[in-house]
């Protein structure tokens, strides 16, 4: 990594820090970390802000982010959208969330996205984008910026999603996977900072898996790692959004659990389920978690159901990756602790002991940020020269 993206990579994470304290901490000869400050000064990324403390004789200046850095953050989903304005550490200015669906297609979303951002603009969040980081629910080739075959949004497949943004906001865009995104998000502002191999699972309309390998996503080869949601888990069972059968997204996610959940109703295995449905006309996941929170029995059993299904899939990957950590994260996760204890008693009863004797399984910290809160560190890298 280049001295400029280590300098203000290092900034971003911690603060203000003295000139004496950046060539400590970057081991860099003080001559040519100074070049570098007096260019990143130039370039409106930096700035001095005075004296450090003493630490013996002359006082060093401390050197910061320049607070007119500004980052735009985009989390998409199958039925929302999350957009957050960041400065340079990552720190929120402006967030604004809404109800979208990903099947209206590439030119409807993305053009209410940019809409959505030039209203944060007028309002006075920012006047020019750094870089913007966005993470769409579905495979990404991450070196072309484009969705690839993704099954649940008709209309995506190689659309330019990086290329338009960048053209239509000004600013360099980077696009990736919304788990990955997600991963990131947890791995740096979340419970999951310490660990380096880390699976950070999404489970809300679809499943998903963010893999983390020595501290870097691993994406694969093409960019469609971690698509955990398509493994088969039952030859005979439902057909799912890809096309096969018996995926694991077939059997558990928002739209099967909404499935299972409305032939519940139906057919009166779930009273309680049935009074909301007649209310309201339409069941959601809110609905069974409230109602196994009351104690239904039939929402319970699909709770524990899906988190069964869910820890059979992860056990494989445990035996597989040997994790420091898994992170349950998503719209789903909201199911509680019901479905989390369902995943650790599976996972912890079908893997190896030395791949589960320190093997926390734990719920996302960040919750409903995490998309957001990667997507900005994604822009910051792509700003600050981490991808070159």
């Amino acid at each position: 990594m280049t001295v400029q993206y280590r300098l203000l990579s290092l900034l971003r994470d911690s603060g203000p820090l003295s000139r004496a304290e950046l060539s400590d901490r970057l081991e860099v000869p003080r001559p040519r970390l100074l070049a570098e400050l007096d260019r990143l000064i130039e370039a409106g990324r930096v700035l001095e802000a005075g004296p450090a403390a003493s630490r013996g004789g002359r006082r060093s200046t401390l050197v910061e982010l320049d607070p007119r850095v500004r980052f735009a953050a985009v989390d998409l989903g199958a039925s929302s959208v999350d957009i957050e304005i960041t400065d340079g550490r990552l720190a929120p200015v402006a967030s604004y969330a809404e109800p979208c669906d990903i099947r209206s297609g590439p030119t409807v979303v993305l053009d209410r996205v940019v809409e959505i951002l030039g209203k944060l603009r007028a309002q006075g969040h920012f006047s020019q984008l750094d870089a913007l980081g966005i993470g769409v629910p579905g495979p990404v080739s991450f070196r072309d910026g484009v969705p690839v075959s993704p099954p649940i949004m008709p209309g995506w497949d190689r659309y330019p999603v990086r290329s338009q943004l960048a053209r239509e906001l000004g600013c360099p865009v980077v696009v990736d996977n919304d788990v990955n995104v997600m991963t990131l998000g947890e791995h740096h502002s979340g419970v999951a900072r310490t660990a380096a191999d880390l699976l950070f699972v999404k489970i809300g309309s679809g499943i998903g898996c963010g893999v983390q390998v020595h501290g870097e996503i691993y994406r694969g080869a093409e960019g469609c790692a971690g698509d955990i949601g398509h493994i088969q888990i039952e030859p005979g069972g439902p057909v799912c959004s890809c096309g096969n059968a018996g995926c694991l997204e077939a059997f558990f996610g928002g739209v099967a659990l909404v499935r299972d959940a409305t032939a519940a109703a139906r057919t009166g295995q779930s009273p309680a389920l049935a009074e909301r449905l007649t209310g309201n006309g339409v069941l959601t996941a809110k609905d069974v978690a409230d109602c196994a929170a009351a104690g239904d029995v039939a929402c319970n059993n699909l709770i524990r159901a899906g988190g069964r299904r869910v820890g059979q899939v992860l056990a494989g990957l445990v035996s597989f990756m040997n994790p420091s950590m898994i992170v349950i994260g998503g719209g789903l996760s909201g199911l509680g602790h019901a479905l989390l204890a369902e995943i650790r008693g599976v996972v912890y009863s079908r893997s190896l002991p030395l791949a589960t004797g320190n093997l926390p399984i734990v719920m996302s910290e960040l919750g409903p940020r995490a998309g957001v809160t990667g997507a900005a560190l994604l822009a910051s890298e792509l700003a600050y020269g981490g991808f070159s």
